[in-house]
């Protein structure tokens, strides 16, 4: 038996960071959205007791360090299923790029092992064990649209924003999220982006105001360590982009486009900036 499962990346329309907690995590408030960049995953039962991972992308791990491969083991541990599977991850969403590519996977086979083996585990449980492998697990495994807070794993549902595209563009840069959030320092941040105040923008389906309310903390971090991620932000700006931030702890940029005529000349000009330049919808 085989089943499919698609892994949307996700996107920050905002990210404050609140405090360092004493479990050495950060205590954050984030409004998160998917566009339609996937991964897809294929997964086969085995009848032999292990897991495998493959993949056509040669730059990923296919071992315990993939979090397909920790969801997998996780599943399989906890609820004592004794049949194996094949996982195979049609890599689309860049790696290490602030697009949440690995716990969009993480979550996916989360949910494809729970119809696979058919556990029948709620989504909520589902959530709480995607809390175990990372912090932008749960939201993945439900996906849409939520305000996050915690470390990231307390999720409250939230409409969706208005439908544009979305232009996402990846600098040839690899970036630490745990490096980022190491050198933040809450007590020293100026201007923190208000969630409420987004999730008003939202609900009252008004774009310009989703666009003008855009922010994330850790640009400040980012963008001194990496100055490439400032001049596509400012390129991607200067070609019209309606709504321009970096996502998560980077290094990708995403510019929220409302004219499908805008969208072509955007993606033309940042392809003179990087080779990993997407245009794509909002899932709504």
């Amino acid at each position: 038996m085989k089943m499919y499962e698609k892994a949307p990346a996700k996107i920050n329309l905002m990210l404050d960071v609140l405090r360092k907690r004493a479990d050495g995590f950060h205590e954050v408030e984030m409004i998160m959205t998917m566009v339609d960049l996937a991964d897809r995953l294929e997964l086969s039962e085995l009848k032999r007791d292990s897991i495998i991972i493959s993949s056509q992308a040669g730059y990923i791990p296919l071992d315990e360090k993939n979090l397909a491969f920790q969801a997998a083991r996780l599943i399989k541990d906890r609820y004592n299923v004794k049949s194996g599977v094949h996982i195979h991850l049609d890599k689309r969403i860049p790696v290490a790029a602030g697009l949440a590519g690995g716990s969009s996977d993480a979550a996916a086979t989360l949910r494809g092992l729970n119809r696979l083996w058919r556990l029948n585990i709620p989504a909520e449980e589902l959530q709480e064990l995607g809390a175990e492998l990372g912090s932008d697990v749960p939201f993945c495994v439900t996906g849409g649209t939520a305000l996050a807070t915690g470390r990231g794993e307390k999720l409250t549902p939230i409409p969706n924003p208005p439908q544009c595209w979305v232009i996402l563009a990846k600098p040839p840069i690899n970036v630490s999220t745990a490096e980022v959030y190491g050198s933040v320092r809450a007590n020293q941040i100026a201007v923190h982006p208000s969630a409420s105040r987004m999730q008003e923008a939202i609900e009252a389906g008004d774009f310009g105001a989703v666009c003008a309310r855009l922010g994330n903390v850790l640009e400040d971090v980012t963008l001194k360590l990496h100055p490439e991620v400032q001049q596509l932000k400012e390129a991607m700006v200067k070609l019209g982009a309606d709504g321009v931030l970096m996502s998560g702890s980077g290094p990708t940029v995403f510019g929220l486009v409302s004219k499908q005529s805008k969208v072509a000349r955007i993606y033309n000009g940042l392809r003179g900036f990087c080779k990993e330049v997407y245009a794509v919808r909002s899932l709504t």
